[in-house]
């Protein structure tokens, strides 16, 4: 193991026994032409590497193959994306890392420290790499789980504001945005098994299945706390609608309990000069009396009908 010019790397790479592994970080077109010279890299790949903004995919050439994958981090309590795209091909693997990503140094301390794995070529690295990526999806599913167990929690306690709605809003958001970066990575690790550019050895390929079978996982919980989130709105919505429904029927009762006083004098307003015990002495406390009881009476009824 040894550091190399990369003037040098392209003989490297053609020596018996040897495996070149270039890592870059947003690399500018000129670097990337010089590294392309150097392993015959294909002139689409390397505008494709250099432009990033690529959807995960794995495609084949001559003499290599070119892959992307999609990285993601926590920044800011929020998911942020970048991108890795990979070069493989006999004797070498370019790695070219844009925007949100951890650095490989700590696959590369990993690969040097079980020397007998590294002897087994380019497509151990491009595995470390790959299971390198998907697990750092689970941190972020992590960080995304607790907030999504937060909303939950908070949805059946209260009515949700506008606050928590656009969180929940931009949770869904990402964790699609997330699916869509590892489902695609699946099948570029199915097809790597099957590669007939650069053979992937018998005894690797259940590496990769490996790493499918952390996809797989990924899925599941991406979709588990969408459907919770998806819950936690519809919970939202029903915990509205009944409150709604509640000041509703509170507004009803007290409108049908005011309802009997203002009858009353209404009709008693009307100052007709025949108007029964309009003269009798103690006609204005009974009118009082009597409408105090039926308020008093209807307040009871529904008050045990759950209205009040």
């Amino acid at each position: 193991m040894a550091d190399i010019e990369i003037n040098e790397a392209g003989d490297w790479s053609k020596r018996e026994g040897h495996v070149v592994w270039i890592g870059l970080y947003e690399p500018s077109q000129e670097l990337l032409e010089r590294v392309g010279r150097q392993f015959s890299l294909h002139q689409l790949a390397i505008e494709d590497a250099f432009k990033a903004h690529q959807f995960p995919k794995l495609e084949e050439y001559e003499s290599s193959v070119f892959i992307v994958a999609r990285t993601a981090q926590m920044v800011d309590g929020r998911i942020a994306f970048g991108e890795t795209h990979l070069f493989l091909g006999v004797g070498y693997v370019v790695s070219v890392r844009h925007g949100a990503s951890e650095t490989y140094a700590h696959v590369r301390e990993r690969c040097e420290a079980r020397a007998e794995r590294l002897s087994e070529g380019e497509d151990f690295i491009v595995y470390a790499i790959l299971d390198f990526i998907v697990d750092n999806y689970f941190p972020v599913l992590d960080a995304i789980n607790n907030e999504v167990e937060d909303i939950e929690d908070h949805v059946l306690a209260t009515t949700m504001g506008r606050e928590e709605i656009e969180q929940l809003y931009s949770l869904r958001r990402d964790l699609l945005h997330l699916r869509n970066a590892a489902t695609p990575l699946s099948d570029v690790c199915r097809r790597l098994e099957r590669s007939d550019v650069v053979a992937i050895d018998r005894e690797m390929r259940p590496h990769f299945r490996d790493v499918r079978d952390h996809l797989r996982r990924v899925q599941e919980r991406i979709d588990t706390m969408r459907e919770t989130l998806a819950f936690a709105f519809e919970s939202s919505l029903m915990n509205a609608q009944m409150q709604q429904t509640d000041i509703s029927r509170r507004l009803a009762a007290w409108a049908a309990i005011l309802a009997v006083p203002t009858a009353v004098a209404g009709i008693y307003g009307m100052n007709f000069k025949h108007m029964p015990e309009l003269s009798w002495k103690y006609g204005y406390y009974v009118i009082l009396g009597v409408t105090a009881t039926i308020c008093g009476y209807l307040y009871y009824r529904l008050r045990r009908a759950g209205w009040l």
